[in-house]
């Protein structure tokens, strides 16, 4: 597959390799080795990203595309496209590659795991058969957990306990992916109408929108569009709806030199005071010092 390829560094990336030593220790601790992460790391927007491994690699490697798409090819076989909100796991010993779109470039957030029940765990859940649609939840909580593993580890890389903490934790996030991925054709109804519901928010970030129309739209009630929102996201349709806008707010703060009064419009928000306030209520910080903030 043809394409310009960036062996290493992008942006606001996140990245965290175990020292070797590390990784023979943990592999002989009662409590890790079984399964632990030698490797973890973030790279947003990722133009050009390639990774080719004629050997395979001695950890099993999980991706998980949280936006953008790119691609997959394992053993030899046809490349298979991974699109956001889709996870995949290359076995150990395997021989890949992969790498971002050139028009739609991935983010990523990914890890390598090791240890004696890893492939077990892997074949168990099927997460060997080819990309998993993650469900709204199973997507939030893996970011959660993947955020806390990665502070601890880069915090206290040395900690055998914080080592056994991670451990732990991934294990409990990949069992609760592989049951969330085998729900009921109820379940993945209610999981339809929530993505439909979200693109819909993504599509209008420079509008408002009505709770009416979004429930039209997706074919629901006005009430129980609320309860799925309630349930499965801890928020309501519109307060969803304005988080969005101010994540995407934070991201313009952070990657474009856009006045505050010009990104407040960009999200369909016409007072700055307004914005500057919604913005600080919902992240803690004022526009202006969120900006001041060094990221990556």
């Amino acid at each position: 597959m043809d394409m310009e390829r960036k062996p290493e560094g992008f942006e606001e990336e996140k990245l965290f390799i175990l020292p070797a030593y590390m990784q023979t220790e943990l592999s002989r601790s009662e409590l890790t080795r079984d399964l632990f992460v030698s490797d973890i790391g973030f790279f947003p927007r990722a133009l050009h990203h390639y990774r080719e491994r004629p050997e395979g690699s001695p950890s099993h490697i999980f991706i998980f595309c949280s936006d953008g798409e790119g691609w997959i090819e394992q053993d030899h076989q046809k490349a298979i496209p991974l699109t956001q909100n889709h996870l995949a796991v290359i076995p150990a010993h395997t021989p890949h590659r992969y790498g971002a779109s050139a028009d739609q470039p991935w983010s990523i957030y990914w890890f390598h795991l090791q240890g004696e029940h890893a492939a077990a765990f892997i074949h168990m859940f099927g997460m060997d058969r080819g990309p998993m649609h993650l469900p709204i939840g199973a997507m939030s909580e893996f970011k959660d957990v993947f955020d806390k593993c990665y502070i601890l580890l880069s915090d206290k890389t040395y900690s055998l306990p914080i080592h056994t903490h991670v451990s732990q934790s991934i294990r409990q996030l990949l069992s609760g992916i592989g049951i969330s991925t085998g729900g009921t054709a109820k379940d993945k109804k209610r999981e339809q109408y929530l993505e439909l519901a979200i693109r819909y928010m993504n599509d209008r970030l420079e509008d408002s929108i009505k709770l009416p129309e979004l429930a039209k739209h997706i074919g629901l009630s006005k009430q129980h569009l609320i309860l799925l929102f309630n349930e499965e996201t801890g928020f309501p349709p519109i307060e969803y709806f304005l988080r969005i806008k101010i994540q995407k707010a934070a991201q313009m703060l952070s990657l474009t030199g856009l006045s505050i009064k010009e990104v407040a419009a960009n999200i369909g928000i016409s007072d700055p005071y307004y914005f500057s306030r919604l913005f600080k209520k919902m992240t803690g910080s004022s526009p202006s010092a969120y900006r001041n903030v060094p990221k990556g």
